[in-house]
């Protein structure tokens, strides 16, 4: 829906560069029902995550950055360390032996996203509401989106595709400020936008999305003429630590009392649970409370829960940016 709305609004739009929208990029988790719900991030064959199929190796950075010479400038060392990162990855979608569907998608991406300046990675919960994460270098850039709640992510790979994108570039970046004692900054920033829920569609809601994504794009220099701003709002952020689950003790029937995006504060309900063992019993419904002051960002989509569900997934120690 959003990128519906961005080809729209981009036909009319004069850019600078080039924008490349990838508007299927996990068609089996798309397209496949468990039930009545989409699949979503697992592979129901072998249970692998279709987000975690991605490439990044340190020590060939520290090798590459071993081999930058004083005079090259920095679109030099863009231009090469692109070159054989997507060798790299090209290599690896060849090997003899196979690799697996979920990360051939990946690196097919990932060698997509290689090459771009900005990397956007648009994701819907089940039941949420909007929200971003960001890496801790890129901090100001939170603000340049029309989103209210902002996780602050280490820089630091842990399998996604934003940090697969930044994580090569950050790393080269420190590396080389090192070495020539001077800031070097290559301009590469990367994202993951959560939208809100994979259930529902809502067509001027996925137009409010994609001009936030423009109100970036423009704040970068991509977009000629324009004058499309990120609105003024209150944004709210914790750190990636911070972000909290919240499992289920036991199975049972649960009525969802607070709302993404709601703020709680301790002690406050979050949800109520119907255990279908104890119907006759005072022990038959119990209520979670917060464990403290807190904002769920999405919870489970289905009323009907076993024990240990990811119940909800709240910010904790949150603050203001």
């Amino acid at each position: 829906m959003v990128i519906y709305h961005l080809i729209q609004l981009l036909k009319q739009q004069p850019i600078r560069g080039e924008v490349i929208l990838v508007p299927n990029c996990n068609p089996v988790g798309t397209n496949i029902k468990a039930g009545e719900y989409t699949l979503g991030r697992f592979d129901p064959v072998n249970g692998t995550n279709w987000n975690r199929g991605y490439f990044y190796d340190e020590s060939l950075i520290h090798d590459f950055a071993q081999s930058v010479q004083d005079e090259e400038s920095i679109e030099q060392i863009k231009e090469r360390f692109r070159q054989q990162i997507k060798q790299i990855l090209a290599d690896k979608l060849e090997e003899p032996w196979g690799i697996g569907l979920a990360q051939r998608l990946n690196l097919k991406l990932q060698q997509l996203a290689f090459d771009a300046d900005f990397v956007l990675d648009l994701h819907n919960g089940p039941v949420s509401t909007r929200h971003i994460y960001v890496p801790e270098y890129a901090k100001a850039s939170a603000s340049l989106f029309n989103i209210p709640h902002v996780i602050l992510i280490p820089n630091k790979f842990a399998g996604a595709l934003d940090e697969a994108t930044f994580c090569p570039w950050w790393t080269l970046q420190t590396l080389l400020s090192d070495k020539r004692q001077q800031l070097v900054e290559f301009g590469v920033e990367a994202f993951t936008l959560e939208m809100g829920s994979q259930e529902v569609i809502n067509f001027s809601e996925g137009e409010y999305d994609a001009d936030s994504i423009l109100a970036y794009l423009n704040a970068k220099g991509c977009l000629l003429g324009s004058d499309v701003q990120p609105q003024s709002m209150r944004r709210i952020a914790t750190m990636l630590k911070n972000y909290k689950v919240l499992y289920t003790q036991q199975g049972g029937m649960v009525e969802y009392l607070a709302k993404p995006g709601e703020t709680v504060k301790k002690g406050q309900p979050l949800a109520k649970l119907l255990n279908v063992d104890e119907l006759d019993t005072p022990n038959a419904t119990e209520l979670m409370l917060a464990e403290c002051d807190l904002i769920p960002m999405l919870h489970f989509p289905s009323a009907s829960i076993l024990s240990g569900t990811q119940l909800y997934k709240c910010f904790t120690e949150y603050f203001e940016l």
